[in-house]
């Protein structure tokens, strides 16, 4: 019994908040002449004494004392006496727990935001340094239409910004206050819950104990959050797997975010972007664990809920440092423009002008445009050239109408200036979108 149900290895970890929580619940309970202000005095003092004790790491936890609340009160009973025993009054474990588990999300909430952010500060340098270095774009992996290796990056900065935007959406609701919920039912002392609420940092208190004790709603959201943004990183980490192999050579990372292999010494792994494309699933795994553990738990509080900080604690471990190691990897990363260019350049990556060309200078209708880009393609690939290296001639042979002006878009470097469209990728729109996220990110 004693195995199954002990968490202080797990929830230790709440210490800070737990005793945030504590503190705030006396200080609360004196001003409203509950306890008095001696005592709030001496148990201020003792919990005091805990931090110091957490901090040096000589506090003794121990497993007979269950979690983290038994722990700390345990302890403040052994430094201050009996009157460490007033400071439950008017609270429950129950609500303590939701208490410090919303603190120690919405702390986490604040570092991953802080972690989104400086990875877009790193990906918009990056994107300046290379807003006209131009690159293929690609439609299922396949060369599509050239673009610019900036825009390419700014695409991360809108995901990685809608992922900071979800957190911060995430972070107002969760940010009300379950102390004073009690066990479940509330409490008949005559509490402040919006003292405690202010103390703490949130909005308001809950406003139903029932939910109070039992949401962990704000947990299961973040959870989903954290598992969008993993899938975001592993998508940027999966394109910096193909980007640095020898058959792409699009970019290079130094050996600080490479590894060699133990038999191949010409080996550079790319084992930072592998790992982070594999901490997707420690992430997805913890969202459905949670989800799992909360479906079908009648109210209010069951002990089910003791496992919903396992998965929480090691998401967020997972994501920050997944945030980390792709931050390190945006700033080390160099590109090799000449490699990009001639990729660029490839695949009839211009077709699309042709078309757009004859749409607009010889008023066809596109779906005609298409079918003689698409006979100019087969010619092309029949003689082993690109577009822009096919005559006049041979181009006239499929449409009379065109002339010389056509080869001003075949190139790549015409096909990516010429995408001129809001949120193109132009160098001239790319660099707006670069200045936009400088104002946003500072």
């Amino acid at each position: 019994m004693q195995a199954i149900n002990v968490s202080i290895e797990v929830d230790k970890r709440l210490w800070a908040q737990d005793i945030a929580g504590s503190r705030a619940h006396a200080a609360m309970l004196a001003r409203q002449g509950i306890i008095s202000a001696e005592a709030a005095q001496e148990i201020d003092a003792g919990l005091q004494t805990i931090i110091g004790e957490i901090e040096a790491g000589t506090f003794p936890f121990r497993a007979e004392y269950e979690d983290i609340h038994m722990n700390v009160e345990a302890r403040l009973r052994e430094l201050i006496g009996a009157t460490a025993g007033r400071l439950h009054t008017a609270r429950s474990r129950n609500d303590q727990v939701a208490t410090d588990f919303r603190l120690w999300v919405r702390d986490r909430v604040d570092y991953t935001i802080a972690q989104l952010r400086d990875l877009q500060k790193a990906l918009v340098t990056r994107a300046e340094d290379y807003a006209d270095a131009l690159m293929p774009g690609f439609t299922h992996l396949q060369p599509a239409q050239p673009v610019t290796f900036g825009h390419h990056l700014m695409a991360y900065v809108e995901m990685f910004g809608r992922d900071a935007t979800r957190f911060e959406d995430a972070r107002k609701r969760m940010n009300e206050n379950p102390l004073g919920s009690a066990a479940l039912a509330g409490s008949p002392f005559n509490i402040d819950r919006h003292m405690t609420a202010e103390a703490l940092g949130f909005d308001r208190p809950t406003a139903n104990s029932l939910d109070g004790v039992s949401d962990r709603d704000f947990a299961l959201e973040s959870l989903s959050h954290a598992a969008i943004c993993a899938g975001h990183l592993s998508r940027l980490a999966e394109e910096i797997v193909i980007w640095t192999t020898p058959q792409f050579g699009f970019i290079r990372l130094s050996d600080s975010f490479s590894t060699g292999s133990s038999i191949m010494p010409q080996k550079r792994n790319p084992d930072a972007a592998e790992l982070v494309r594999a901490k997707t699933g420690r992430i997805n795994g913890a969202l459905i664990a949670l989800t799992t553990v909360m479906k079908g738990l009648p109210l209010a509080y069951s002990k089910d809920m003791q496992e919903d900080k396992p998965p929480v604690f090691e998401a967020f471990e997972s994501l920050d440092l997944a945030l980390a190691a792709m931050t390190g990897m945006v700033r080390d990363l160099s590109a090799n423009l000449e490699r990009m260019k001639a990729a660029a350049s490839s695949g009839f990556s211009t077709a699309t002008d042709l078309a757009d060309w004859l749409v607009r200078n010889l008023n066809m209708p596109f779906r005609d445009a298409h079918h003689v880009t698409g006979a100019a393609v087969k010619l092309a690939e029949g003689q082993g050239v690109d577009l822009s290296q096919l005559s006049l001639a041979d181009l006239q042979k499929l449409e009379a109408g065109i002339t010389e002006d056509v080869y001003s878009v075949l190139t790549p470097e015409a096909s990516a200036a010429s995408r001129l469209s809001y949120g193109g990728t132009s160098p001239v729109r790319v660099r707006e979108q670069i200045q936009r996220w400088k104002e946003i990110l500072a």
